[in-house]
């Protein structure tokens, strides 16, 4: 029923070969997967998200439109956002 000769087959008959890459891809997706989560947890941390951004740039124009800020450092400021 089951082929029980380990001495043929390596790694569930797929041979060397398909032992190799089966781990190598293995190995590859865990690693893109922490990759893909440092990236984002890193992202949140520096607060490098679109809501972030639109968030400063609203505080600006409030700071502008109250008077804290003059003309010249509000155009300064922005272009730093962008």
């Amino acid at each position: 029923m089951y082929d029980t000769d380990w001495g043929h087959h390596s790694f569930f008959g797929m041979g060397l070969g398909g032992s190799v890459f089966m781990v190598l891809f293995w190995v590859l997706l865990l690693v893109a997967l922490v990759a893909l989560l440092r990236w984002a947890l890193s992202a949140n941390a520096r607060g490098d998200t679109p809501n972030a951004r639109r968030r400063a740039l609203e505080i600006l124009e409030e700071r502008y439109a109250r008077g804290e800020i003059d003309d010249e450092e509000y155009q300064n400021k922005r272009r730093n956002l962008d």
